[in-house]
């Protein structure tokens, strides 16, 4: 069944009968452009992560410092004339009440550029004017980067009239935008399935393997164009965990057929072609009973009776929304989107959270070999200039950047990260995290800010006060943040730390843990003089932090206690807050989505829910999990020939 490559078809073709030429919308006298839907973004990246609070991604000119290639579009107007513009952004710093509006860029139509330089007002996202354009009835568009530091644009606004309606956020702004981009109030109909899977990380990828093996109909909903989360090449934080432990030693195997082994070398931060998008695709792509739904993100949930009837994914691109019906859900978002969304009890810290990274490397340009891989957007004038020679790195003072020029930071002289080396070991790494008092929502945007202000201005201290570094430039930044907690949603068993510590047993042994009770804060070393502004962080360490392992957790901590078809796998699940520390880490979380794609079986064979399946099958759960990961059941009402009990 291919599902999925009929549905984006039909995708393409609905959105040829709304779109003008590559990215404008019309309607009456006024053309709104999304930024997401220029038809060639150049240089930009695709920014979704604030899009709950936004109501649409926007692009970011995500350059280290250098300007990044242009993003264009063709639009076809109303009418020839003269339109009145505004452009929605922001300038990123203000906040920060810092000078420079480092995110400038302008908006060029048919090669001439408006007399208007945007990104440079605003601590908040609003609709900077922009003056007036004569066009005809067609015309090309383009987003020119001027900085390459972080400049943002969600959208365009031509209009006739001098000061025409334009809301700024919420529902009002939500249905203005339906209605000029020409899309259905209504989700359109994105099918029925057995496992609806939200969140393409680790433990969704593993949740919808697992489950489509097993004979069910999946669907796999994720809002980024690869799979992996914090373990993909967007951000690249090294899975860990151990998997294939006794007594069920299977579990895990599909985690391993996503997560290469750890090479000499690899790590956190490194060359992207190591955390393997390309194998987590194929794997998906190779079962016929899933549907991926990729730059899908969900934001609405139709729930009754304590059950979830359907979830509404909007497309990162197109905006268009879908509606994908299923029998059983599983919320691996981490986030515990869908389980706030329906109702589902859930936790979340008051005394402050763990913080989310923006990972970061750097290259030297007078290493060849460095270049070459380099995967920075300049890279082939770089190699030019390389082998010109041309190796000096000159890197500008950042009026606007956290000012660092006299506070220790990893990286600088002797100062050190836990566990890590002097110098440029110090950089980039895990450590390198903020958002420890902030809301992982509704902040998050300035969280990673406060990260890329933290990384630039680091390298401006390094590279202009210390006088480090001549030849070495920024090679790679994360723009999406890896996130370490926000909610957690609450299950039959709220595990604890105890329960770690005491290697209490449980009757439904599901998944086993091997990592250490981690939990980060700010690093008192790094934090004077930065209150509110801290970025680098620590991780609790000694015997109180150890347990006796593998410790296997319960499948109860993997279902919703009071929305009775929802089950979770990740960093969302049924733990109290220290207990997040051991379960939290990418295999460990692969496992859990491993077991609840089992359980969904389960709940469809014998016609029971989530719990259902621990009050009265729990042995069929085991006999399960001792099942090869690569084992295929070739249909659903088949009866399952258990092996001999071990």
């Amino acid at each position: 069944m291919r599902t999925a490559i009929w549905f984006i078809r039909a995708l393409v073709v609905g959105l040829a009968a709304s779109l003008h030429a590559g990215g404008g919308f019309v309607a009456a006298d006024t053309l709104l452009v999304e930024a997401e839907q220029f038809a060639q973004l150049g240089g930009w990246d695709l920014d979704q992560q604030s899009m709950d609070q936004m109501g649409s991604p926007y692009l970011l000119a995500h350059g280290l410092g250098v300007p990044v290639a242009d993003a264009t579009t063709r639009v076809t107007f109303p009418a020839a004339g003269t339109y009145h513009i505004w452009v929605r952004t922001r300038d990123w710093v203000a906040p920060w009440n810092a000078p420079g509006a480092p995110g400038r860029f302008q908006v060029v139509v048919d090669g001439v550029p408006l007399a208007e330089t945007f990104g440079t007002t605003g601590a908040e996202w609003h609709w900077q004017p922009g003056g007036t354009v004569t066009v005809g009835r067609e015309a090309e568009l383009a987003l020119h980067d001027l900085t390459g530091f972080e400049g943002r644009c969600d959208a365009i606004l031509f209009a006739t009239d001098a000061d025409p309606f334009r809301p700024n956020a919420g529902p009002e702004m939500a249905g203005w935008r339906r209605k000029l981009l020409g899309l259905q109030e209504q989700p359109e109909d994105g099918g029925q399935f057995d496992l609806v899977v939200v969140g393409g990380g680790v433990a969704g990828t593993a949740a919808a393997l697992s489950a489509a093996r097993n004979g069910l109909t999946v669907a796999l909903i994720q809002d980024r164009p690869v799979l992996g989360g914090n373990g993909s090449s967007e951000v690249r934080v090294w899975p860990e965990g151990h998997t294939c432990q006794e007594p069920f030693p299977h579990v895990g195997e599909i985690v391993e057929e996503l997560c290469p082994p750890k090479g000499p070398g690899d790590g956190n931060a490194k060359r992207g072609a190591i955390y393997a998008d390309d194998r987590k695709l194929a794997a998906v792509r190779a079962e016929p009973r899933i549907t991926l739904f990729l730059e899908h993100r969900v934001n609405a949930v139709e729930a009754d009776a304590g059950l979830i009837r359907a979830v509404t994914a909007q497309s990162t691109r197109s905006a268009r929304r879908v509606s994908i019906r299923g029998r059983l859900f599983a919320d691996c978002t981490g986030d515990a989107t869908v389980g706030y969304l329906a109702g589902a009890d859930y936790e979340i810290s008051n005394e402050g959270l763990m913080g989310a990274s923006n990972l970061w490397n750097v290259l030297d340009q007078a290493n060849q070999t460095e270049v070459l891989g380099c995967e920075c957007k300049d890279k082939e004038a770089l190699t030019v200039q390389t082998e010109a020679g041309q190796v000096a790195a000159p890197f500008p003072r950042l009026e606007w950047a956290l000012d660092l020029t006299d506070k220790p930071f990893p990286g600088r002289a002797s100062f050190t990260g836990q566990w890590a080396g002097k110098g440029l070991a110090g950089l980039g790494g895990w450590f390198w995290e903020s958002g420890f008092g902030d809301d992982p929502f509704t902040d998050l945007e300035r969280i990673r800010d406060r990260n890329l202000r933290a990384m630039y201005g680091a390298w401006d201290a390094l590279k202009n006060t210390d006088g480090k570094y001549a030849n070495h430039r920024l090679g790679w930044s994360a723009f999406i943040a890896g996130k370490r907690e926000s909610r957690r949603l609450l299950g039959d068993v709220i595990l604890t730390v105890k329960d770690f510590k005491e290697s209490r047993k449980f009757p439904d042994p599901a998944f086993p843990n091997t990592w250490h009770i981690d939990i980060h804060e700010p690093h008192p070393d790094y934090s004077q003089g930065l209150t509110g502004d801290e970025f680098i962080s620590i991780c609790t360490t000694g015997k109180e932090y150890r347990y006796e392992g593998p410790y296997w957790a319960p499948y109860r901590c993997l279902y919703s206690r009071n929305v009775g078809n929802l089950f979770m796998a990740g960093r969302d699940i049924s733990v109290e807050r220290e207990a997040l520390g051991p379960v939290r880490v990418m295999r460990t979380c692969g496992m859990m989505g491993e077991i609840v794609g089992k359980a969904a079986w389960i709940c469809v064979r014998h016609d029971t829910s989530p719990r259902g399946v621990y009050e009265q099958h729990v042995d069929l759960l085991q006999n399960l999990m001792r099942q090869p990961g690569a084992s295929r059941r070739t249909n659903l009402i088949g009866e399952l020939v258990l092996p001999a009990a071990r």
